[in-house]
């Protein structure tokens, strides 16, 4: 099927198999490796990405779903610049292995864009995206850091 929506900002044509999962779609047909493969069951979130602005796991969603919509993926989330959260990230030496970290992001911008001034609880509610080096301290110190540069940034 032709699938038309728009990616990162830019308006996209693709053919693809409708029923394929939209991480394939990223990864296999559009050369964009940023999203991850984890666990293919929807259940680490190294395959977050943001469909109209929510945090979805790409993995488990068929690429259909796109049409006439919009998909913003790791690549796309800071507008051709670091977001503050990816800044943060470096700031407080998030990652270790870094396999997840991308998912992790993606998760938290969503956080962000509901919740500008999110306390810890709110933050392990809605972060349930798995890290295997157990850098969530740092993801939590990270996601705080990168609030406060949102909340700093706003007139």
């Amino acid at each position: 099927m032709k699938l038309k929506f728009t990616l990162n900002g830019e308006a996209t044509s693709v053919e693809a198999d409708g029923e394929m999962p939209i991480l394939w779609l990223l990864r296999d047909v559009l050369a964009l490796q940023g999203t991850k493969f984890g666990c293919g069951m929807g259940q680490c979130g190294a395959c977050t990405v943001h469909l109209e602005g929510q945090a979805m796991r790409s993995c488990v969603v068929p690429c259909q779903v796109l049409e006439g919509r919009s998909l913003t993926t790791i690549e796309g989330l800071g507008s051709g610049r670091l977001h503050p959260l990816q800044e943060a990230w470096i700031a407080e030496e998030v990652p270790q292995c870094g396999y997840c970290q991308p998912g992790q992001i993606m998760a938290a911008a969503a956080l962000l864009a509901r919740e500008p001034n999110p306390t810890d609880a709110m933050i392990s509610e809605q972060m349930t995206n798995l890290c295997r080096c157990g850098t969530y301290p740092r993801i939590r110190r990270g996601i705080h850091r990168a609030a406060k540069a949102l909340r700093d940034e706003k007139p």
